[in-house]
């Protein structure tokens, strides 16, 4: 029985957000042990699909394939990647549909070059969803040092190449938020 992180976010609600369907090709930077966004993913993508989980943690890539072996997915491929340094990350330039960055960027250090590899790997009118912790003062979760500034966010995303589809809340503790990549020219 595997656990799916689902508790206090509900991939669903992300996966609308992303406008997620068959035959899409997306990654989960910083995807964790549960694949809580992996397996549900792999599921509506079908067979034609992929989804990229990618990790800094070994373990945690051995798990996931040792799941998705378990269960027959073939969509799911696991990368090894630092997804704070451009370049990094084992994905083709520009052949995403989606990036999932879900509770990943408060255990960062350089925010802004997981947006810039989220950009690289992203398709022109591809979409980055980011879900992160906005709730302070709680006995869990990250401490308030860690929390990530969504304004500070919103104004570097615009200023490279990405303009501001929505913000939503994704949870009581969480604030989402999904940024659609200009194509190059400008034109949204």
């Amino acid at each position: 029985m595997y656990h799916s992180g689902n508790k206090m976010i509900d991939p669903q609600l992300l996966f609308e957000k992303g406008q997620l369907r068959t035959k899409m090709y997306v990654a989960d930077f910083g995807c964790g042990r549960t694949g809580h966004i992996v397996f549900p993913a792999a599921r509506i993508l079908g067979d034609k699909g992929i989804v990229y989980a990618v990790d800094i943690l070994q373990n945690v890539l051995q798990h996931i394939a040792e799941r998705a072996a378990h269960n027959a997915q073939s969509g799911i491929q696991t990368i090894w990647s630092d997804v704070e340094r451009v370049g990094a990350t084992a994905i083709p330039v520009h052949s995403l549909d989606i990036v999932f960055i879900v509770n990943t960027l408060v255990q960062t250090h350089n925010r802004y070059a997981v947006l810039d590899e989220a950009h690289r790997v992203l398709k022109d009118k591809g979409r980055c969803v980011i879900v992160d912790w906005t709730k302070k003062g709680l006995t869990f979760g990250p401490v308030d040092e860690q929390f990530v500034n969504f304004d500070e966010l919103i104004k570097y995303a615009t200023t490279h190449g990405f303009t501001v589809q929505e913000t939503f809340q994704a949870g009581p503790y969480h604030t989402g938020m999904v940024l659609y990549k200009i194509p190059e020219g400008g034109r949204t």
